[in-house]
């Protein structure tokens, strides 16, 4: 994979694709309606999202929708084990470190949506996938968790599939470049 801070995927006026460095990711699961979610939150500073396919960011912590019980927490490398231990001293969750599960690309660039469209079926327009939205989708046949942000998508891909889904990206780029 590429190194985010010197080498680039594709690198054009129209679309940047870069990998972003490693993550810690917890996934969490927990009843949202419990006294449990409202201890998680206060002990990451952070409300988990109730809102189907919605992102909650503070600081350097970014919660993402997976489910109605199911979120995916992701936070700067090295901090797995202590976020860890603050979801289970805080009450009824399970909590598992996934951050060697996922690689992270960022796709900016006023054509990434359109990039974005040839392999994904989610309606990508910014009215129904604004930044702070989330899904678990296909994207060239490749599961991954697409994030909406400001400044682009974040694709979280299964490692063993990035290697194929960054070949695939750039390849359908190729009628931007």
């Amino acid at each position: 994979m590429a190194d985010a801070t010197t080498d680039a995927y594709i690198d054009t006026a129209d679309l940047r694709l870069v990998e972003l460095p490693y993550a810690a990711q917890l996934n969490i699961r927990l009843d949202p309606k419990s006294p449990a979610a409202g201890a998680v939150g206060v002990a990451l500073g952070l409300d988990l999202p109730t809102d189907p396919n919605t992102v909650t960011t503070h600081g350097n912590l970014t919660a993402l929708w997976l489910g109605p019980d199911e979120w995916l927490l992701t936070a700067p490398p090295g901090t797995a084990a202590d976020l860890e231990a603050r979801v289970r001293t805080a009450g009824a969750a399970a909590v598992t470190d996934v951050s060697a599960n996922r690689v992270t690309l960022l796709l900016t660039g006023p054509r990434a949506r359109d990039l974005l469209a040839h392999g994904c079926a989610l309606d990508l327009h910014p009215r129904a996938f604004a930044p702070g939205r989330c899904a678990q989708t296909m994207l060239a046949r490749a599961q991954v968790v697409l994030a909406a942000q400001d400044e682009g998508f974040r694709i979280l891909v299964r490692s063993s599939f990035a290697g194929y889904l960054t070949d695939w990206l750039r390849d359908a780029a190729t009628e931007y470049v």
